[in-house]
């Protein structure tokens, strides 16, 4: 090259300004070194370090977010057991409250027919009551009525009640004593 410089000069052209003069790349060349070397002694390390710092970062991260998710997951498995269990529960006490309800209505029941059969004998002890009375009263208002109706007939007064009295229950027991 230096031989087509000269050449160039001798034959009293003007140097080629796309051709470079040696010492410039010679300058070019060492100065192109130096700042390689510098760029690997001081900035290549530090964009390492930035590039190793967000790696490490971002792996951080994405184990960070596994955890949270296997947390999240462990949380919904064990919020899911407490709901099915809380299911189990609920139906349980349903179940119970079921049994008690038939338990109480048959209680009421028992209750119910229990009142009743109390109330029918009471009925019944009044009703014997007052028939009792009834023929009672019967007995004494027939037993004047007859007595009344003797004393017509025979034309005089019964004024004797204990002859009254014994006259008139015979005449009942016969009476019953046909009946029957």
């Amino acid at each position: 090259m230096k031989a087509i410089l000269l050449a160039a000069a001798a034959e009293g052209e003007e140097p080629n300004p796309l051709i470079p003069h040696l010492p410039e790349i010679i300058w070019g060349l060492i100065f192109f070194v130096a700042l390689v070397a510098l760029m690997t002694k001081y900035v290549v390390p530090n964009f390492e370090k930035a590039y190793a710092a967000r790696t490490a970062e971002i792996e951080g991260g994405i184990e960070e977010a596994k955890a949270a998710q296997n947390e999240a997951q462990a949380a919904l498995e064990k919020y899911t057991a407490q709901l099915a269990e809380a299911r189990h529960e609920a139906a349980a006490i349903r179940e119970e409250a079921r049994e008690q309800g038939a338990q109480i209505v048959v209680e009421m029941r028992e209750q119910a027919q229990a009142e009743s059969q109390r109330i029918l004998s009471a009925a019944q002890a009044q009703i014997a009551a007052e028939r009792q009375q009834a023929i009672a009263q019967l007995k004494s208002e027939v037993g004047g009525m007859a007595t009344e109706l003797a004393a017509r007939i025979v034309g005089e007064t019964l004024a004797d009640t204990d002859a009254q009295r014994r006259s008139v229950q015979r005449f009942m027991d016969e009476l019953e004593g046909s009946a029957n």
